[in-house]
Formats: C-alpha cells, structure tokens, sequence
C-alpha cells in the first residue's frame, strides 16, 4: 500500500493547482515528488517525546482518540509522516538575499512558496484522509484538528511536532539548526496523520538524532550559524526566541511587498485561534548550505 500511497501523491502533486507559484513567478511547481515514511503507534519514542519536545506533545493513540476515532489497540495504528521538497529552482533562487538597511530578507519566491504551503500540505492531508476511507479505513491528522496548538509557555513547542513525527518515520535527522536533514535535505515541508491502515513500518537508518548533521557527526561546517542574520545559531544549538523575533521582523517587510498574493492562515495558540496570518518564512540557515538539498553525510 505504501508504493500505492507514494505514486497517489505523485500525481497531486505533479497536477494540483495549489502546488504552482504565481505566474509572476514563472508559474512552476513549489514541491518536488514528495518522500513517505511509516512509523508504528506503539513505538516507545512517541512517549520520549513528551520529555524532549514537551509533556503535552500527544502520542499516536492519544491524537487518535482526540480526533473522535474509535478506541483501538496502539500498535495498530500507524503513522504516515510526508516530506514536501521544495524544486531545486526555489532552492538555488534562495541562494540569494534581498539586503536592505537593518534586515535581509530572503528571496522573495521562497517567501510565497513557503505562504502557499499552509494550504497544499492540509489538502493533501485531506486526500490521504478521503484515499484511506475508500479503502476501508480511517484516518486523522493533527493539522486538520483542534487537538494541534502551538504553545508558548516555557519555550516555542506544539503538540504534534512534525519534525519529530518525521524522525520517527524514519525520513531524517535533526541538525544544528534544527530542521530535520532528510535524503533530499532540510529545505523541505512536513505533514502527517495516524491511520489504522496496516501499512509497513519504515525502519530509522539511526536512533542518533543528529546522525545527518555534519557538525554533530564530524564536528565541522557549522554554515548554517554563518548563514543566520539573526544570530540564532550557535555551537549550543538554536535559540528559538532569536529566530522568532528575527522571522517577525522579515514578516512585516515581506508582507509590505508580497501582499496582493499571499494567502491567509489561521494558526491556534495556546489553544486559543488567532486572526490570520500570512507566514513567509525566513529559513537563511537552510540554503547554500551542505545540507540544503540532500544528506550531506553520504558524502563522508
């Protein structure tokens, strides 16, 4: 079923419209053929979760039965995490940054592609969710539920961490800067959803969390700290408070110039909804780096 998944997929997302930039852009495709991995509902990493991204992070059961699905043994769910790549065209446009006095900003084609993801991933997620029902399952997606927030408290967190979802489906490690580094790089988008579909579980290359991550592993290149403008990321890890206020900052000049196309998303905080948004991203320390577009480390 997985090979059946992944050649449904390629399709959208070779076809569907919410996958194109804007004519003004060249009208191309904003994700490559996405990447799928499996992990089992009853892995034991789900409950480590909530020690290292945070005690109200759910497990696969506890999302399932958030979501109104009915009750069910954990190791028959499954957990179908997408990786999203962004086409080498945005990758290498992203190379270059627009400098103006006191911020730069990225280039301005990852901006909307990154804007026009928050609406691909969900309908993606809800064609999953429509595939699997024909075929005699069910499906639910954080995303697509109350059950997801970001919380603020004590540090940035959520309660479904699809970087984390990724790790434990087998498509990647974390990094310096702590985007997961997969087989086609860092520079890419994440979704999942929790099915009782029997699918095949994908087995981690590593339990090393930062197995992909040359600075971790061989103790160089650390370009991703020389990429940053918000000095964000240092030899201790990434300062999420930094990276934020810096994004924040290229989100208010980006809007300012891109907001006849951008496209509104609604995010919930702490719980509580929030008026829309229109996230663009900033992501310097994932381009013209090592890592950008593929798993450095095989290269060792």
């Amino acid at each position: 079923m997985k090979e059946e998944i992944l050649l449904y997929l390629n399709e959208i997302f070779a076809a569907n419209e919410l996958n194109r930039l804007p004519e003004r852009y060249g009208g191309g495709r904003i994700f490559s053929n996405p990447l799928i991995g499996v992990a089992g509902g009853n892995d034991s990493i789900f409950e480590r979760f909530k020690e290292v991204v945070g005690p109200e992070h759910l497990t696969p059961i506890e999302l399932w039965l958030d979501c109104n699905q009915e009750d069910i043994a954990s190791s028959k769910l499954r957990i179908l995490s997408i990786v999203f790549p962004f086409v080498n065209e945005i990758r290498e446009a992203s190379k270059d940054q627009i400098v103006l006095p006191r911020v730069i900003l990225p280039a301005e084609v990852y901006s909307v592609g990154r804007n026009y993801a928050n609406k691909f991933k969900p309908y993606i997620l809800k064609q999953l969710i429509n595939y699997f029902e024909k075929q005699g399952f069910q499906a639910a997606s954080a995303m697509l539920s109350e059950a997801f927030t970001i919380l603020t408290k004590g540090g940035f967190h959520s309660t479904w961490s699809e970087r984390h979802i990724a790790f434990a489906a087998g498509l990647g490690t974390f990094s310096l800067h702590e985007a997961l580094i997969t087989e086609v790089g860092c520079n890419v988008r994440l979704a999942s959803l929790v099915t009782n579909a029997p699918l095949e579980i994908t087995l981690r290359k590593s339990e090393n969390p930062y197995a992909n991550c040359l600075y971790y592993t061989k103790g160089t290149c650390r370009k991703c700290e020389e990429k940053c403008p918000a000095e964000a990321i240092t030899q201790e890890g990434h300062n999420k408070t930094l990276c934020y206020n810096y994004g924040q900052k290229v989100a208010r000049k980006m809007i300012s110039r891109l907001s006849p196309l951008l496209k509104p998303h609604i995010r919930r905080v702490n719980g509580v909804l929030r008026p829309p948004t229109y996230p663009v991203g900033c992501a310097f320390c994932q381009f013209g780096v090592p890592c950008m577009d593929k798993n450095p480390t095989n290269e060792e």
